[in-house]
């Protein structure tokens, strides 16, 4: 049995039932409607009805996990004799790093014979999910926490993220693009094709004209930028449009013969500012 369990947040986009098969353990972030007083996670409302109440105008918005939310989780673990790996997500993206790292700092002391290490993925959805991949794959061949580590340090800064969205008003209200971008866009049917750089961070390298021709960008950059695209696994998360994602496998399929290692949602969390009709794709490149 290992010293250390592996933990992550649920903006890995994974389903429950393939975190457990992997043997990690989740952290719920969490959203709330826009001046509502409730509080959810992904477990409590269905991906599908997300996206249809953000159809229909309803704005939802994310929260940083505080500090003693963090404390309670590592507690569970360490009380069990056992050390701490979170792969978190990006700090590109959310404070969530930050306070995960305060609530490691705060309980060093109580536990000077345990460690928890907070490792920035600077990843997200199934980027993020396809870094939990790996990271199971080398505890199970018996890699130590620190080789763990050092592994998850070589392989994070070359998971490629690449990803178009919809429509995009979501972007424009999280502050990604301005409001003259947006509406020129919409206007045009110009659709972004974005990735996450080096930093973790959302940057836009194209413009293409209508959705097909977006999901023809992904795959072109899987060609491009794949380190071994015969052979490599990839993973796909849509914001309730799966059509599109099968689309983008077939693609991929026909022409390197294999499928997407996962495809699935994109959580809550990450879709409150991508919106529904997100499609992104996630596999191992030279570099991002």
């Amino acid at each position: 049995m290992n010293s250390y369990i592996i933990i992550t947040d649920s903006s890995c986009d994974m389903s429950p039932d393939i975190l457990f098969k992997w043997g990690i353990e989740c952290i719920d972030l969490k959203f709330r409607k826009k001046n509502e007083p409730g509080i959810y996670s992904n477990r409590d409302m269905p991906v599908s009805e997300f996206y249809d109440a953000m159809r229909n105008g309803t704005v939802f918005q994310t929260s940083t996990i505080n500090p003693d939310e963090y404390k309670k989780a590592y507690r569970d673990i360490l009380d069990h004799g056992c050390d701490v790996l979170y792969l978190c997500f990006s700090s590109g993206l959310s404070a969530t790093y930050g306070s995960a790292e305060s609530a490691a700092k705060e309980l060093a002391a109580e536990y000077p014979q345990r460690k928890i290490h907070v490792f920035d993925s600077l990843c997200a959805s199934a980027g993020q999910g396809l870094l939990l991949y790996y990271a199971a794959k080398k505890r199970d061949a018996g890699a130590t926490m620190d080789e763990l580590i050092t592994y998850a340090s070589e392989i994070a800064p070359k998971i490629c993220h690449w990803f178009t969205v919809d429509d995009l008003k979501y972007l424009k209200r999280g502050g990604r693009i301005s409001a003259t971008e947006a509406f020129a866009a919409t206007v045009l049917d110009i659709k972004p094709v974005m990735h996450m750089n080096d930093l973790g961070k959302l940057e836009a390298v194209s413009k293409v004209r209508g959705r097909k021709q977006a999901i023809k960008a992904l795959y072109e950059n899987y060609q491009l930028l794949a380190s071994n695209p015969e052979d490599g696994v990839y993973f796909i998360s849509h914001g309730d449009c799966r059509d599109d994602a099968v689309l983008l496998e077939n693609m991929i399929e026909q022409r390197y013969g294999h499928k997407a290692g996962y495809i699935g949602d994109i959580g809550s969390v990450i879709g409150s500012h991508s919106g529904p009709g997100t499609l992104a794709l996630f596999f191992i490149g030279r570099n991002r």
